[in-house]
C-alpha cells in the first residue's frame, strides 16, 4: 500500500500543467511556422516592400525591448540608488528581462531577407547607421544581462569564486548597461525620425527617441508590477504589496512627463488639431493616450488603488497596453504604405516565441534562485564605500 501511495505522489509530481502542455503546443505550432518561413522566405509573410515591417517588428522588437526596460530602471533603483528594500524584486526583474532580448533578437532572425547574414554587425561597421547601433547595444546589453543574471547559475553549483568575481563587477556591469539601455531604447524611436515623408505627423517628431524613452522606462515600473503579480500567484511566492505600490507611486510621474512632452510638442509644432480631424490614426493616437497614459495615471494617483493589488495590477496593464499600442502605432498605423495584416506565419511564430519565453521563464524558477527575500549585494567599489546607503 505504501508503495502505491509513493508511486502515485511520483505520478502527480511528474505530471505536466495544462498551462504548460499548451504552452508547448503553442511553441511547436511555433516552429512548424518558422520551417516555413525559412524554406518559403519572406514571401511565406504579408510583408512587402511597401510595408517591409510588421508584427515581428512591431511587437516582439519595438514592444518587446521596451517591456524589458524593467532590468535597467530596478537595477538602477537598487544598485545606484541603493534602495535596498527593492532587493526581492531584482532577479525576476532581470530574468524577465534577459528573456525578453533574447527573444527580441531572436525574431529580428525571422525579420531579415538574409538571416544567414546575421553576423554582419560584427565584421562590416557602419558608423552613420541608427540600425548598426541599435544592434550593438543590443548584443551588448544581453552580454550585460547574462553577466547579471550569472549569479542565480554560479549560486545554484556554489562556484564562490566565480560568483565573488560577478559581485565585484556587478555595479559597474549596472552602470554600463544603463548607459547602454538609454541608448537603444531611445534609437529604437530615432529610426522614425529618418522618415519624415512616411511617419504620419501625430508621431513624427525630432524628439521621438525621448518619448520613447519615457515610455520605456514608465512600462519598465509597470512590467515590475506586472511580472511580480503574476510570478506571485502562479508560484506561491510573497511579494510585499508595499514595494508594489510604491513602484506604482512612481508611475503618475512618469506617466505626466510622457502626457507633458508629448502633447506639449504637437502644440509646439501645430499639429494639437490633428487630435481630432477624425481619421484613424487620431483615432488611435486618442486611444493610445487615454487608455494607456491618462487613465493609469488618474487611477495610480489615488493611494486606495495602489494598495489593492488586484487594481494596482490592473492599473500597470494600461500602462502595458498603451505602449505596445504606441509602437503599433508608430511602425505599422502611423506609417504610409499599402494596407498589412499579418498572416497566420506572423502571428505562430510571435506566438510561439511567447511560450517559449514563460517557459524558459518556469525553467529559470522551478531550477534557479530566482525569488529571495534578501538578495546578496554587490561589493561597493573602494570609493563608494564611504557612501552613505538610501533606503
Amino acid at each position: 500500500m505504501a508503495t502505491t501511495t509513493t508511486t502515485m505522489k511520483s505520478s502527480k509530481q511528474t505530471t505536466l500543467p495544462v498551462g504548460s502542455i499548451i504552452l508547448w503546443i503553442i511553441l511547436l505550432i511555433g516552429v512548424a511556422a518558422a520551417i516555413v518561413r525559412y524554406s518559403q522566405g519572406l514571401g511565406s509573410t504579408n510583408l512587402a516592400d511597401s510595408r517591409p515591417w510588421g508584427l515581428w517588428i512591431a511587437f516582439d522588437v519595438m514592444a518587446g525591448v521596451a517591456l524589458a526596460a524593467g532590468g535597467f530602471t530596478l537595477a538602477a533603483v537598487v544598485y545606484i540608488f541603493r534602495m535596498k528594500r527593492f532587493y526581492p524584486l531584482i532577479r525576476p526583474t532581470l530574468l524577465t528581462a534577459y528573456i525578453g532580448y533574447l527573444l527580441a533578437a531572436g525574431s529580428i532572425l525571422f525579420d531579415l531577407g538574409r538571416p544567414d547574414r546575421f553576423y554582419h554587425p560584427f565584421f562590416y561597421w557602419n558608423h552613420h547607421s541608427v540600425m548598426f547601433e541599435i544592434a550593438w547595444s543590443v548584443i551588448l546589453y544581453l552580454s550585460i544581462l547574462t553577466i547579471e543574471n550569472s549569479q542565480l547559475v554560479l549560486e545554484k553549483y556554489q562556484l564562490k569564486g566565480m560568483l565573488r568575481i560577478v559581485r565585484k563587477i556587478t555595479i559597474p556591469v549596472v552602470i554600463v548597461g544603463i548607459i547602454i539601455s538609454t541608448a537603444h531604447q531611445s534609437s529604437l524611436g530615432g529610426l522614425f525620425v529618418l522618415m519624415p515623408s512616411q511617419t504620419h505627423p501625430l508621431w513624427y517628431t525630432p524628439i521621438l527617441p525621448v518619448l520613447f524613452y519615457i515610455s520605456a522606462i514608465a512600462v519598465g515600473l509597470a512590467m515590475v508590477i506586472v511580472e511580480s503579480t503574476l510570478s506571485s500567484s502562479a508560484f506561491n511566492h510573497h511579494v510585499e504589496t508595499r514595494l508594489l505600490s510604491e513602484i506604482g507611486s512612481w508611475l503618475p510621474m512618469m506617466l505626466g512627463l510622457y502626457l507633458l512632452v508629448n502633447l506639449g510638442n504637437l502644440a509646439f509644432s501645430g499639429k494639437l488639431g490633428l487630435i481630432f480631424e477624425g481619421s484613424l490614426a487620431s483615432f488611435m493616437y486618442l486611444a493610445e493616450i487615454i487608455i494607456g497614459v491618462v487613465l493609469p495615471l488618474i487611477l495610480l494617483s489615488m493611494a486606495s488603488i495602489r494598495n489593492d493589488r488586484t487594481l494596482l495590477f490592473r492599473s500597470a496593464l494600461l500602462v502595458v497596453f498603451g505602449v505596445i499600442l504606441n509602437r503599433f502605432n508608430v511602425l505599422v498605423w502611423g506609417q504610409n504604405g499599402a494596407f498589412y495584416a499579418p498572416n497566420w506565419v506572423e502571428f505562430a511564430v510571435t506566438a510561439g516565441l511567447i511560450s517559449l519565453g514563460i517557459l524558459l521563464y518556469i525553467f529559470a524558477v522551478k531550477n534557479l534562485p530566482v525569488f529571495t527575500d534578501h538578495a546578496p549585494e554587490p561589493e561597493p567599489l573602494p570609493e563608494e564605500a564611504a557612501l552613505p546607503a538610501a533606503g
